[in-house]
């Protein structure tokens, strides 16, 4: 070693793996569908991402060797989903630092639609983005239930506003109450953390938002309208 040189940050190579593994279109648009929480097969992956089977089969080997995806087996069908809600920030993370200008521009009309579709409301692995996500986001704060000085934390107020919307907290294990997450089509932090999960969570359980079509977008229907307006004072206008 030459005199004066420090030596590698042992961290380097890891990274560079890390790296690697979404720096591969086909790979990162698995990465991507995956962030709407659920588990896919390896089938409804390969039809997304517009490649075949056996091609789709590689990459999923590689991004669940790198542990980024988590596999599930069920008679026939392979299933993978995201390993984490770590996993899930680092994805939408590294999604929020593509340019707007950089992204591909809509082909169809179904594509233009779906593309306002997830603007508008979508999930962010197991919380709400978009402006809807947005919206609550600011309402939190404007009532004084959300802190966003430093990073975000959830106040005294804001724990007693879950409790008195029937809303469960889990906190039990170490993952923060509340985080903020870089909305990519927004450009603002959106609430994250056990509270983003647990409001997420109880807007699809209880009907204030249905997904739509076969991505991560999500609607907010006419009672979930009336439930943000009352809890939140958000007017539907801004859901729309």
């Amino acid at each position: 070693m030459l005199e004066g040189m420090t030596t590698r940050d042992p961290r380097a190579a890891g990274l560079a793996r890390l790296a690697a593994l979404a720096a591969d279109e086909t790979r990162a648009a698995c990465l991507l569908a995956l962030l709407d929480g659920r588990a896919w097969t390896a089938g409804e992956l390969a039809r997304h991402a517009g490649v075949a089977a056996s091609t789709l089969s590689e990459h999923l080997g590689k991004l669940v060797a790198g542990g980024l995806l988590a596999e599930e087996r069920q008679g026939r069908h392979r299933y993978v989903r995201l390993a984490d809600a770590r996993v899930a920030q680092l994805v939408e993370d590294l999604a929020a630092q593509v340019s707007p200008a950089a992204a591909e521009r809509p082909r169809t009309l179904r594509q233009a639609g779906a593309g306002s579709a997830m603007a508008r409301g979508r999930t962010c692995y197991d919380h709400l983005a978009g402006r809807l996500g947005i919206a609550v986001t600011d309402a939190f704060a404007a009532r004084g239930l959300l802190l966003r000085d430093t990073g975000f934390a959830l106040t005294d107020a804001g724990v007693r506003w879950f409790a008195a919307a029937g809303i469960g907290l889990d906190r039990r294990g170490r993952r923060p109450l509340a985080r903020a997450c870089l909305d990519w089509t927004e450009r603002r932090p959106h609430l994250a953390g056990v509270a983003g999960a647990a409001l997420c969570r109880h807007a699809l359980e209880t009907g204030w938002c249905v997904r739509i079509g076969s991505e991560r977008a999500v609607k907010v229907t006419e009672a979930g309208e009336r439930a943000l307006s009352g809890l939140l004072g958000i007017d539907a206008g801004a859901l729309r």
